[in-house]
């Protein structure tokens, strides 16, 4: 929505700066989007008077000029036929930007003769389309502010134009009247009241309007009247300045007339010449396959339930949208027929998007104007008409009746504390919602005709809330129903996924928000895909259910990635995975994926593929982080998507999982589509034991000064024996004094034998009384070597 300042001031008296109004439009919902202010764009042209010209030695089309400004006499060369001696001129001096030539005057030779400046055209300063000559003012003294003296001769011409966008729920902000009565009840000036015009027929009217039943819910009320002995030719300079600066294209009186009451009152019109329309009119539905010939030159063919409006020779306008090209006014046009109706805004919208056609009318009628102005509207674009295209107006025919949209609202002056938290006296309440046109009765607020945005008493609040500006809410802090501090919001599952979250994303993980949904097949990879996990309604055929793990979405993430070129891949995931349709069926997962190598190749080897240890670090690493006990146990027998033979169970005993790492099945990997080698991990945080105290200090740190001992073990055992039971054994041994037990190498083949293995370990120990001795590491090593045995049947291997 456009409108110029002068045109404010018609419906608003006022002397705010533009800056002003600029700022106070933003603050009431009206955001400025901007401002073009000719004023500022001209300001650093002077006026000059051309003492002498004499033609220029060297071309016969150029003038040398000796030109008296605020500076003195200047030596200017000008082009212009109408350079002359004696002239008021437009002088931009050296420095100064041309808008029209999109450049900066400077100090420059043509033909070899210097020249100080340049006499401007009405195109060059973009004051109009004007470029055969330079500019002759009539009046202006040597020096004057160029601005100044438009401001005085010309007010049009340095006319700020403000630009705001209006959101939908706003019509009646679609017209200078309704942005002037909301600055008013803001303070900035005072809203001029209408003076109701009528305008008597002198005849009856010789064209009748029905409204039929099929369109009296798309068009409740039409007036119209015929004007006969007009005189229809351009505007005048006035009203063409007005729609120019707003970016409309004058086109010939009676039509810049609806223009302009679509923009001052947001009250849209049509004429028609009422010498070609054939009969009387009928607003109907349109049945289909109807077809009009538009103001726009297209033809259009109507769809079922389309407000038209008939003649007896067929469709002559569009309702709402666009009038006929056939009954269009034109320079030859003595009797018009002036329409004003209010149409539906939903069937506005409807036909506007069927047809694909965007009209001014179209934007209005389809948020809704006010259904009470079409009677107002004609008797006022009448009066205009009659007084400056002259003519004779008949009676106002009148179809159907106007919507009755009054409704009223409790007010309740409290509610502003309550629903915005602002202080407002109840008196500058009842005030702000008068001076937007609100009738108050009692506490009863009746809402005026042009809000269709006011449904409800919080409308109420927020109407007196944004006059009253909320830049004035002030931020207090919540109420505390206690003294101290407050106790934490987090639950303990809360903090553990927020710790789990930085751990991964530190280890060089990338978090991934994958959809709880997936398909049935990826879902049965999984342990899924049953009916209790189905969706009822689901968004398509890959969403069809709940997600039985986190893996499933990550896999399909890194398969996306693969396909654009992406091979190695970390990516992780914190979330709920459902077992079944009920609540306690759903639980939190922590899920990492590994995809690919450790990194990109390296000249030096450093680049390998992902391995299971690389999964069991990280896994570790964030139960650790998020309150795990350190010992735990790595067992077999993890569900049939991990690789049976290189996978683990992170257990504090065999029913108490914590997690699983491991390789990915390269049947899975297959049928997501992913390239491998895949290794990951998921973790339980609800099965991990909550510390037993529920302060937040550390335990006091624990060092040794004693010496520790490491000595190395090398066991032959049976192929079969899982290394982790060695290293319990081993630990098993003296719990006070070993401190670790460490697998180091493994040996197979050799002299060992066919269905045998070497595991060598190393054993920490950590004296904490005295310094150990070497009958103490022996009597040790001794418990070592008998628990091994006992436990896995190895020897030591000499």
């Amino acid at each position: 929505m456009k409108f110029t300042l002068s045109w404010l001031k018609e419906h608003l008296d006022t002397t705010a700066s533009v800056d002003e109004i600029t700022e106070a439009l933003t603050d009431l919902g009206l955001e400025v989007e901007g401002v073009e202010n000719p004023a500022e764009r001209l300001a650093a042209f002077t006026i000059g008077k051309v003492l002498k010209a004499e033609k220029h030695p060297d071309a016969d089309k150029l003038r040398v000029c000796t030109v008296l400004t605020d500076e003195g006499e200047s030596q200017i060369i000008c082009g212009a036929p109408n350079a002359r001696e004696g002239i008021t001129v437009v002088i931009a001096k050296p420095g100064t930007y041309v808008p029209g030539i999109d450049t900066t005057i400077q100090v420059g030779k043509i033909r070899g003769i210097e020249s100080f400046g340049m006499m401007c055209s009405e195109r060059e300063m973009e004051l109009s389309e004007e470029h055969d000559g330079i500019i002759e003012l009539a009046s202006g003294e040597v020096g004057q502010s160029f601005t100044d003296w438009l401001a005085e001769n010309d007010p049009a011409k340095v006319d700020p134009v403000i630009e705001i966008a209006i959101t939908p729920n706003r019509p009646d902000a679609l017209g200078v009247e309704g942005i002037a009565r909301d600055l008013a009840a803001r303070g900035l000036g005072t809203l001029k009241p209408l003076t109701p015009v009528t305008v008597a027929g002198s005849f009856p009217c010789p064209i009748s309007v029905t409204i039929e039943d099929s369109a009296k819910d798309g068009c409740p009320v039409f007036y119209g009247r015929v004007i006969k002995g007009v005189k229809n030719g351009p505007s005048p300079q006035w009203l063409q300045d007005r729609l120019k600066a707003i970016g409309l294209r004058p086109i010939s009186f009676l039509v810049d007339v609806t223009n302009f009451f679509t923009f001052d009152r947001n009250r849209p019109l049509h004429v028609f010449d009422a010498d070609k329309v054939q009969g009387n009119l009928r607003v109907h539905a349109a049945e289909g396959g109807e077809t009009l010939e538009a103001l726009d030159e297209r033809t259009y063919t109507m769809e079922p339930g389309m407000i038209l409006i008939s003649a007896d020779s067929g469709p002559e306008s569009l309702g709402g949208v666009m009038g006929g090209e056939p009954t269009g006014v034109s320079d030859e046009t003595v009797n018009v027929f002036l329409e004003a109706a209010y149409f539906d805004p939903i069937r506005t919208a409807y036909t506007g998007r069927g047809l694909k056609i965007n009209s001014d009318a179209r934007y209005r009628f389809e948020r809704g104007i006010d259904p009470a102005s079409a009677q107002p509207g004609i008797e006022a674009a009448t009066r205009m008409i009659l007084d400056i295209a002259g003519g004779e107006a008949s009676e106002v025919v009148v179809a159907g009746e106007t919507p009755d949209v009054s409704r009223a609202y409790k007010l309740d002056t409290d509610r502003v504390v309550s629903l915005v938290g602002m202080e407002i006296p109840a008196d500058e309440q009842r005030a702000t919602l008068e001076a937007l046109g609100f009738t108050l009765e009692g506490d009863m607020a009746h809402v005026p005709s042009w809000r269709p945005d006011v449904m409800g008493e919080a409308d109420l609040v927020e109407e007196v809330a944004r006059v009253a500006s909320l830049t004035k809410l002030k931020g207090q802090p919540m109420p505390r129903p206690q003294a101290g501090v407050p106790a934490p919001i987090l639950s303990p599952m809360q903090k553990r996924e927020q710790i789990a979250r930085r751990t991964v994303a530190e280890l060089g993980y990338n978090e991934c928000v994958t959809y709880s949904f997936i398909d049935k097949a990826a879902a049965e990879l999984f342990g899924g895909g049953d009916d209790a996990t189905m969706l009822a309604n689901p968004i398509s055929s890959e969403m069809s259910h709940m997600r039985p793990q986190l893996l499933p979405g990550l896999l399909q993430a890194a398969a996306r990635n693969q396909a654009r070129g992406f091979a190695d891949l970390a990516l992780f995931e914190v979330g709920a995975a459902f077992q079944g349709g009920e609540p306690e069926e759903q639980h939190t997962q922590i899920t990492g994926l590994l995809v690919g190598r450790s990194g990109p190749k390296d000249v030096h080897g450093a680049s390998r593929p992902v391995d299971i240890f690389d999964a069991k670090a990280d896994a570790e690493a964030v139960l650790s982080a998020i309150g795990a006990p350190a010992k735990m146990q790595i067992l077999r027998g993890a569900e049939e998507w991990w690789h049976p033979g290189r996978h683990g169970k992170l257990c504090l005993g065999p029913k108490k999982v914590l997690g699983v790492f491991g390789e990915i099945h390269p049947k899975v990997l297959a049928e997501l589509g992913v390239k491998g080698p895949a290794v990951g991990f998921t973790l339980y945080p609800s099965e991990i034991p909550l510390p037993r105290s529920k302060g937040s200090g550390r335990p006091a740190l624990k060092l040794n000064d004693l010496q520790a001992v490491e000595r190395d073990f090398a066991f032959v055992v049976d192929a079969d024996v899982a290394a982790l039971d060695l290293v319990n054994a081993a630990a098993g041994a003296d719990k006070a004094l070993i401190e670790e037990v460490r697998v180091f190498d493994e040996f197979i083949g050799g002299s060992l034998g066919e269905g045998k293995k070497s595991l060598a370990i190393t054993v920490r120990l950590q004296p904490s009384d005295a310094t150990l001795k070497e009958k103490d590491i022996e009597a040790v090593g001794a418990k070592i070597v008998e628990k091994v045995t006992k436990a896995t049947g190895g020897t030591l291997r000499g």
